[in-house]
């Protein structure tokens, strides 16, 4: 599910009080479909990327993630946790999440091969700050997922700040196990528990490579 839900791109353009600029920025569906097509573009020309793990996570990390506002997908997984925590521990929270998202986005390649995206239009009115866009995620094998990503505007361009996949959040379904581990062990407690989380996964991926040598 979590695979699926991390198949998405999201391409940032600046927000300027200017009018003129405002003209000229490229919708937030036009950005969606773009995005996806120059990353799956790059992957078909290079498909030893598939095997290379470390390029790939460069390669999401590059061109999709900067695209989604982790400050704020953090705060809404956390819930209301994230008022008490300190400054340090929001930040290593927030590290710690993209850091596990970057991974689960980079499985989708690997897992899921050839897909295509269909996105819908979105009309932006003025003044609209928040807006859906739609998406039909289209595999191979003839599956398909309905992908819907909140966008926000924000000073440094439109960005993500939660997906959902079949009509199940992203944010929601994190918040409910961040929750039990908070209860269970405090926010440094969940903060140990992702870092484990992120070690293990780059562990097992190093020695995955190992192993193909």
């Amino acid at each position: 599910m979590r695979k699926l839900i991390a198949v998405a791109a999201l391409w940032a353009v600046s927000v300027l009080p200017s009018s003129a600029m405002a003209e000229e920025m490229t919708p937030p569906d036009v950005l969606i479909e773009q995005t996806m097509h120059e990353v799956l573009e790059i992957i078909k020309k290079d498909s030893a990327l598939l095997a290379d793990e470390a390029r790939l996570l460069e390669l999401v990390d590059a061109k999709i993630l900067p695209h989604f506002d982790f400050g704020r997908m953090t705060k809404l997984a956390v819930g209301k946790a994230w008022r008490t925590a300190t400054p340090e521990q929001k930040q290593s929270l927030t590290n710690e999440f993209r850091t596990m998202l970057v991974r689960t986005y980079t499985k989708v390649f690997t897992t899921y091969k050839n897909p295509t995206v269909e996105t819908k239009h979105v009309q932006v009115a003025a003044g609209v700050e928040e807006i859906p866009v739609k998406t039909i995620i289209s595999f191979s094998d003839g599956r398909s997922a309905k992908v819907e990503y909140e966008m926000e505007k924000t000073a440094a361009g439109w960005k993500a700040f939660d997906v959902t996949l079949e009509g199940v959040s992203l944010v929601t379904s994190y918040r409910g196990s961040f929750g039990d581990q908070i209860q269970q062990a405090g926010v440094d407690g969940l903060i140990q528990k992702l870092a484990d989380t992120n070690r293990s996964a780059t562990a097992s991926s190093k020695a995955r490579k190992a192993q193909a040598k």
